[in-house]
């Protein structure tokens, strides 16, 4: 009862901030031009919100750890060398760049194909060692960083700049195209997701127990593995990359309702990553003028609260 009292209060914070983000400074002369913009960059922020919140909680599951987030498998790396590539062999004005859909479907395309083949390569068909899977994952996320940045400090200063918009996640500028799709892929994996709830119950036993009991443990890494890198990559090429969100909200939604389920866990880190990006967007924009990024506070404040985990971990 309690548990659910949690989730009708954070659904309700949830609609107010909503209510407060589109309505706010709406008159009779403006509200249709502000409604064109604020109701698209309101989905938006619905739809990652719920995207890293999901890809983190289902990645902790697999994992069986709190304090990693699926930045391990590389992909924000891949997605900031893609975007580098392209400006730096065609240039600023090049179609790949400049149009957002086909720009969307390479960086998706290419962040699936990393990881489908990233997971090939080293799951065998008897084994599951997902922790040299993560390992070989941040070696090659740092490889692409560093590829990226040596292309960068070669880069013309104004295509640069180019890039520098592409580094940090934006919710100013949101395509209705590319949010359309974003929002019929997440539902879909959402919907296709509720019937293994309680089998992931079982699996955050961890491996032995899962085993124990039944579960056909490669196989049901594999399907979480695949749902984590689409999650991951639509929501990075929709927005761009933010690091420590669902991390975040995914361990407040564990000390907020105290429980195990996923069903549950699902909700309340969904919500709680709502909350926090409206907020956070209210914050840039009303209070800082968008003068930062909202995923410079964002990271600011994740990356804090990981050190809190980190040190808690190592009292205990």
């Amino acid at each position: 009862m309690v548990r659910k009292k949690s989730l009708w209060l954070l659904g309700a914070l949830s609609i107010v901030l909503i209510l407060i983000f589109v309505f706010w400074g709406l008159s009779s002369s403006n509200w249709e031009y502000f409604l064109s913009l604020r109701l698209p960059k309101v989905i938006a922020l619905v739809i990652t919100g719920v995207a890293i919140a999901f890809s983190t909680l289902l990645f902790q599951t697999l994992t069986n750890n709190r304090i990693l987030t699926p930045s391990l498998l590389g992909l924000d790396s891949l997605y900031m060398l893609v975007q580098t590539l392209v400006v730096f062999i065609l240039g600023s004005t090049s179609l790949i760049l400049i149009n957002n859909k086909i720009n969307f479907f390479i960086s998706v395309g290419l962040m699936l194909i990393f990881s489908s083949l990233l997971f090939k390569a080293l799951f065998k068909k008897d084994t599951s060692n997902i922790m040299f899977f993560l390992l070989f994952g941040l070696i090659l996320g740092t490889f692409f960083q560093s590829l990226t940045t040596f292309m960068q400090m070669m880069m013309d200063p104004n295509e640069f700049l180019h890039i520098q918009d592409r580094m940090f996640a934006s919710f100013n500028h949101v395509n209705t195209e590319i949010l359309l799709i974003a929002f019929i892929v997440i539902s879909a994996l959402v919907l296709f997701s509720i019937k293994y709830f309680k089998l992931w119950d079982i699996l955050s036993l961890g491996r032995d127990h899962s085993i124990n009991l039944g579960v056909d443990y490669h196989k049901t890494i594999r399907n979480m593995v695949a749902i984590v890198a689409i999650l991951v990559s639509v929501s990075t090429a929709l927005v761009g990359p933010i690091t420590f969100l669902g991390l975040l909200v995914v361990n407040l939604a564990r000390e907020f309702l105290k429980t195990y389920e996923h069903k549950y866990l699902f909700i309340g880190s969904s919500l709680i990553s709502i909350v926090a990006l409206l907020g956070g967007q209210l914050l840039i924009e009303r209070v800082f003028n968008f003068s930062t990024p909202i995923s410079v506070v964002i990271n600011l404040i994740g990356g804090v609260y990981f050190l809190y985990l980190l040190l808690k971990e190592n009292v205990a």
